[in-house]
């Protein structure tokens, strides 16, 4: 059984209210003036990348998915807006029919972007596209942040396995969220149960200090943790002193010890300490999981400790700096008229302070070096060149209203990995720079 079709509460009945009001009410002067279905092309990409970063990532696709199926004007929602005259009589006999029939192309989950990349592209007549922009951004915008922020932790920790516990640090909806998106990234576990119930990613946990401090002593709380899990259970041995807990650990469980887990103090120089204790112990096979407000600067900072896995909470949910993806939604091209096969003419804001966009109907390609590595993002207009034409980045996700693309989360684990894998090697560097690769644009046609 797929356990995303189990039906969490974390799930809401709709997602139609997810979304800004002036969505509706452009919907409503749409249908009154006649423009409502007139086709439309929207975009999602985003103008820059976070500061210092070097490539984002796609992710909350799935979710994306979703929110199109369950984007549904029930009594209650209909009723919502009729007493609190958000909309006309008009207008809400409309969304009661309300069903995407569009179609839908972006970036598969787990694929790197660059600024301009066309992330996602909706296709439909404008009131059915126009509704999605709020709940289409805000999935995109909060799981490509966390993923982001994961994919650096994993590249950081290298062969490392890492541990996302960060679910008492965000919204509890949120957390899921997060959850799903660092497994995307390349986290290999989460603490957050329902993440583990919705999306089938592996969970662990085993004790904080809590459960230390109600024994009368740290032999009775490791104890009673290895009577009920096992030897093979993560003792946490940082409450009180460090050795002294270590010692006592061994003693417990024995060298068969599966981990020790540190959660202050000097990691680095703890870690060693703990490591040649455990050898000395004879646990040399007992591994050392370290937590504490980790980010992928300490992290990097831990790559010659003798640390085996790594835990980490606010620093994930939170995008390690930067919690959005700063993804926008626009209109790219319309239907010169309301009528049936009417042209797409280019669409396009013009202003100032670096919000301008680019008109038309766009496709994306990644060009690869002489090694077979990225060494451009090119987005253009019209026909695809021939050299570029089977290194397209678009996949169809929707058609006709229908989902076409679901896959399970690991395909785009593992997309992700190969991806990145495929960037030039700077693509890793924590320090600061530009976008691994440039964006180049080929123009070409009008976007029909």
């Amino acid at each position: 059984m797929n356990t995303a079709d189990l039906g969490l509460p974390v799930d809401v009945p709709s997602t139609a209210l997810f979304t800004d009001q002036y969505e509706l009410t452009m919907l409503r002067a749409a249908l009154k003036a006649g423009t409502a279905g007139r086709r439309s092309v929207f975009e999602v990409f985003t103008r820059r990348l976070p500061d210092g970063r070097r490539y984002g990532v796609v992710a909350g696709t799935g979710r994306v998915l979703d929110a199109v199926e369950n984007f549904r004007f029930d009594a209650g929602v209909l009723r919502f807006l009729r007493e609190h005259d958000i909309v006309d009589e008009e207008t809400l006999d409309w969304l009661a029919q309300y069903r995407f029939s569009g179609d839908i192309w972006g970036y598969p989950e787990g694929e790197v972007y660059f600024p301009s990349s066309p992330i996602m592209r909706v296709e439909g007549t404008f009131g059915e596209c126009v509704l999605l922009e709020t709940v289409i951004l805000s999935i995109l915008n909060h799981d490509s942040a966390i993923a982001a922020a994961a994919s650096r932790m994993s590249s950081a920790a290298g062969q490392r396995p890492l541990i996302e516990m960060g679910a008492r640090r965000t919204h509890e909806l949120a957390a899921v969220a997060a959850a799903r998106s660092a497994y995307v990234g390349g986290f290999a576990t989460t603490s957050d149960l329902a993440a583990g119930f919705r999306y089938n990613i592996p969970t662990v946990g085993t004790s904080a200090h809590a459960f230390t401090l109600l024994h009368d002593n740290e032999r009775d709380a490791f104890r009673a943790q290895v009577d009920a899990l096992g030897g093979d259970t993560t003792l946490l041995v940082d409450t009180y002193d460090v050795a002294e807990a270590v010692r006592t650990a061994v003693e417990v469980a024995g060298p068969e010890l599966g981990a020790v887990r540190i959660d202050s103090g000097d990691l680095l120089l703890v870690a060693h300490r703990v490591r040649q204790q455990l050898d000395e112990l004879g646990a040399t096979d007992t591994k050392i999981v370290v937590t504490s407000d980790l980010d992928e600067y300490a992290i990097a900072s831990l790559a010659a400790a003798p640390v085996d896995a790594y835990g980490v909470g606010t620093q994930l949910v939170t995008g390690s700096g930067h919690p959005t993806a700063s993804m926008v939604y626009k209109l790219v091209a319309r239907a010169e008229s309301g009528e049936d096969g009417a042209p797409l003419v280019p669409v396009a804001k013009k202003s100032s302070g670096g919000k301008t966009s680019v008109g038309g109907r766009k496709w994306a390609a990644r060009r690869l070096d002489a090694d077979g590595y990225a060494e451009a993002e090119v987005v253009g207009t019209g026909p695809v060149p021939d050299a570029l034409a089977d290194r397209q980045l678009l996949v169809e996700l929707v058609k006709g209203g229908e989902v076409v693309a679901r896959e399970p989360l690991d395909a785009a684990r593992d997309r992700h990995a190969a991806a990145r894998a495929n960037l030039p090697l700077s693509a890793t560097q924590l320090s600061r720079g530009e976008p691994v690769i440039p964006t180049e644009y080929a123009h070409g046609g009008s976007g029909s």
